[in-house]
């Protein structure tokens, strides 16, 4: 392979790591923008009722594309939800939000998925309260209706039960709960959607028994029943049918989107006014040889609205079945000056104590004060067995308590506990799309279009037909080919093309979630399948990360060495200087205060005491690997971790860390699928080639002693060398997972065409990473890989599945088969035919095995 082409994969796997840790410094700036109130931009996300399909979605994103204040959109046909940032110096979210419902005809609700809020039952006028002086701690005051309103607030300056009883002039009731801001929506669109359905069926069942049932008198009474007929589907087209007229033409003139709505308009149309006119004829004595069919139109429509209210009714369930936040309880019982109290968990502030009882929920994230039992903390951890907990030990919101009491010391509220942080990340993954939904959305733009040119030409050819072949008048010609054009528009079906990716996608990412592994973008979904080389870091990844002090020297019979040592380290957050820290502690060590201690990545830890230098890291920073009591240590096997004073050694220490117990299950499965495996680590090479070894890991694919700078530098040239070991799998374009934890990692993470973050690591690494393992556990990748796998499967047989319907639908009812064809008035079903095995193929996904 040419140095040309391989610069090309490695560019065509991933960006540069330069510029994705550029947009990960962005968005940390942009975050400390907002919260410091310095930046003229906010981030608005807004929850919108009546997306139907993917017509629906582009049109949604067009319209808000165009506004010049708004950037980063992101839009989810199966969430209803968009997110954007928003240059509130240009125009504000309300004005976004009219022009939105106004040239969409969409409702948009905002959503505040940040800070603290809670719904209040007013006992006066609400607008009293919203123009009225605020609480402190008060961000905003908003009416949800005439008696209820959403006060949005900074729990660390107010807690919501000050909030709600003393913060008022007269105490406020708490609204009931609402459902996750990011389903309500949805649930709406369905209750309206239900609404609509049942009255289109209620008014469509007597039409069909006038025009279908053996009735008594029924040519001397045609005119009557015809005038019944004509009342109910006059309704059934105005009030069920009436608003797909706006949306379509305002998606037409305003995003210039031609969608599904159009489809609808112009068929229900065509037949209900072709059944007017047929009506008019029976009225003035001279009925059309076909007479009026209205059962036609109106079953149309009732069928159109069952194969909607269906579809919608199961995206929702599945979001839903996924939704994270569900874990989270409703209840919590808090100690109140040694009284217990039970209160909605929506109220639980900084500085509360609340008891958890036997076989409950964890409300949300705490600390243990008192009592022990044994918790189920399976949802997050994976640990099939209980954990023990007793004072001291931390607690997780949604985890399930065993037979004893607890007493919990509140660390963070429902809004900001770890089920609030994990559903955050899903949600962010949901809204993402990957490269192939380009392909959906561009088929999906053009095939209305499309088919309304194939209607043109199926009514050409049935009147050219009907007169030359068939011999029939030209009304009558003209009659039949409307028929065959109308079910042609509306047996086509572009929602499954739309649902196909996206609906995969979504429950993929919650399967995984409940797994404990996190998608941070639907890309990482679409490529992880492809992975062609694994490298892991060794310490905190491979191994637990718990080092224990095997060996330790001081060659300075000094006393004040080790208290030195401890003021040095004793800051920092690295595992090996964590060990020695806590090692140092027991033996009751005191530590000296040392002048400006300064981690230096990838090395060690500085700083100076009484004008002398003080060191502590691995021995190649230090020049010390030649030391013989530094050998000593290295020869063992051991991990080096020295400490000089003005560069003369002042004592070192050999560590030693234990695999983590799934470690080598994962690594051989990895293998026996034909994935290459590599060890990189900053650590001494004797203690990293004896993992290596103990993981059947080739010496060839493991580099010790790694500064940050080397593991990308590894990682580029796996993108430039094909695999000789697996030249058979895609061998032109490597596709690199790294697993990491550390600051370290942050930039192998970023530069790896899938970066997989280690529970319990830095924040730094996990910002830069794809995927994130919310359980101590290397299983995770081989979860992610088959979630992926599996993913791209269902998305393949979707846009198999609505390539081939499609094709099929348009022939039957263009009538290219002679003894088959799809009457006009079960046109409808074409929707519910479509989108059912897609929506049933993304929530299948939750119970294969993965």
């Amino acid at each position: 392979m040419s140095s040309t082409a391989c610069a090309h994969t490695c560019c065509s796997q991933k960006k540069g790591v330069t510029q994705k840790m550029r947009e990960i410094d962005v968005d940390a700036a942009r975050t400390v923008d907002l919260e410091m109130g310095l930046s003229g931009k906010e981030h608005v996300i807004l929850s919108i009722s009546g997306l139907t399909c993917t017509g629906c979605e582009t049109k949604l994103s067009r319209t808000l594309a165009k506004l010049p204040a708004i950037t980063k959109l992101k839009t989810s046909l199966v969430l209803s939800r968009a997110e954007f940032d928003l240059d509130v110096g240009t125009t504000s979210a309300v004005e976004v939000m009219k022009h939105l419902e106004r040239t969409t005809e969409f409702k948009c609700e905002r959503v505040t998925n940040q800070g603290s809020s809670l719904d209040l039952i007013c006992r006066g006028d609400p607008t009293d309260i919203v123009k009225g002086d605020w609480p402190d701690g008060v961000t905003e005051v908003k009416m949800t209706d005439q008696k209820t309103i959403r006060v949005a607030f900074d729990a660390k300056i107010v807690g919501a039960r000050d909030l709600v009883e003393k913060g008022w002039p007269n105490p406020m009731p708490l609204a009931p709960p609402r459902a996750d801001p990011t389903l309500e929506a949805g649930a709406r669109h369905v209750r309206h959607v239900g609404y609509m359905t049942l009255l289109s069926i209620v008014l469509t069942i007597p039409v069909l028994v006038l025009s279908w049932a053996p009735l008594p008198d029924k040519e001397r009474k045609a005119i009557t029943f015809g005038s019944i007929s004509l009342a109910f589907a006059t309704i059934i087209q105005f009030v069920v049918a009436g608003p797909f007229y706006p949306k379509a033409l305002k998606a037409l003139v305003f995003s210039r989107v031609i969608e599904m709505d159009l489809l609808i308009v112009l068929s229900t149309s065509a037949a209900y006014i072709f059944s007017v006119v047929a009506f008019g004829h029976l009225v003035a004595h001279n009925p059309l040889s076909t007479g009026e069919f209205f059962e036609t139109s109106t079953l149309l429509v009732t069928l159109i609205m069952v194969g909607r209210y269906v579809a919608a009714l199961a995206r929702q369930k599945a979001v839903e079945s996924i939704s994270i936040r569900s874990l989270q309880s409703s209840t919590a019982t808090i100690m109140d000056q040694d009284v217990e109290k039970e209160i909605d968990a929506r109220l639980l502030q900084y500085g509360d104590v609340f008891r958890v009882s036997p076989d409950s929920k964890i409300p949300t994230d705490g600390t243990v004060i008192s009592g022990s039992s044994e918790i189920d903390e399976s949802m997050l951890t994976g640990e099939s067995r209980p954990i023990e907990k007793f004072k001291g030990s931390p607690v997780i919101a949604g985890s399930i308590n065993g037979s004893g009491v607890l007493t919990v010391r509140l660390t963070r509220i429902p809004g900001d506990n770890t089920i609030s942080t994990i559903a955050g990340m899903v949600d962010e993954a949901k809204l993402s799309k990957p490269k192939i939904q380009e392909i959906a959305d561009q088929v999906a733009t053009y095939f209305v279009p499309v088919v309304i040119s194939i209607t043109i030409v199926v009514f050409c050819i049935w009147i050219a037909i009907g007169i030359a072949v068939q011999n029939k008048s030209g009304s009558e010609a003209t009659i039949q080919a409307i028929t065959y054009a109308i079910t042609v528009l509306i047996v086509s079906c572009p929602c499954a093309i739309g649902l196909a990716v996206p609906m995969v996608i979504v429950v993929a990412t919650g399967v995984a979630a409940e797994r404990g592994v996190i998608f941070k973008s639907a890309d990482a979904i679409e490529i992880a399948y492809k992975t062609t080389h694994v490298v892991f870091d060794k310490t905190g990844t491979l191994t637990q990360g718990k080092l224990t002090i095997a060996r330790e020297e001081y060659p300075s019979a000094s006393p004040s060495m080790k208290a030195l040592l401890l003021g040095l380290i004793g800051s920092s957050k690295h595992p090996v200087s964590v060990a020695v820290a806590t090692h140092l502690k027991m033996d009751g060590v005191t530590p000296t205060t040392v002048s400006d201690p300064k981690s230096v990545v990838g090395r060690g830890v500085e700083g100076t005491f009484a004008g002398r230098t003080l060191c502590a890291g691995n021995s190649r920073w230090l020049n010390l690997s030649n030391d013989p009591l530094v050998q000593s240590i290295l020869s063992q096997g051991y991990t080096a971790f020295c400490f000089t004073v003005d560069g003369s050694l002042a004592a070192v220490f050999g560590l030693e860390d234990s695999l983590r117990k799934d470690t080598l299950s994962t690594i051989t499965t990895l293998q026996q699928n034909g994935i290459s495996v590599h060890v990189l680590s900053g650590d001494d090479d004797g203690a990293v080639r004896a993992v290596a070894s103990r993981l059947n890991i080739p010496d060839s694919n493991v580099r010790s002693r790694c500064a940050p700078a080397d593991k990308q530098a590894y990682i580029k040239n796996l993108f430039a060398t094909p695999d000789l070991h697996n030249s058979e799998k895609k061998a032109n374009k490597p596709v690199v997972m790294f697993c990491g934890d550390g600051t370290n990692d942050a930039i192998a993470l970023a530069q790896a065409t899938v970066g997989v973050h280690m529970n319990g690591g830095t924040d730094v690494a996990k910002s830069a990473a794809d995927v994130v393992l919310m359980r101590p556990s290397l299983s995770g990748i081989l979860i992610a890989i088959t979630v992926s796998r599996k993913s791209i499967h269902r998305i393949a047989f979707n846009f198999g599945w609505s390539f081939v319907y499609n094709v099929f639908a348009i022939l039957l009812a263009a009538g290219a088969f002679v003894h088959a064809r799809i009457p006009p008035e079960f046109a409808g079903l074409g929707e519910l035919v479509s989108v059912l095995p897609v929506v049933a193929a993304g929530i299948l996904l939750r119970w294969a095995k993965i």
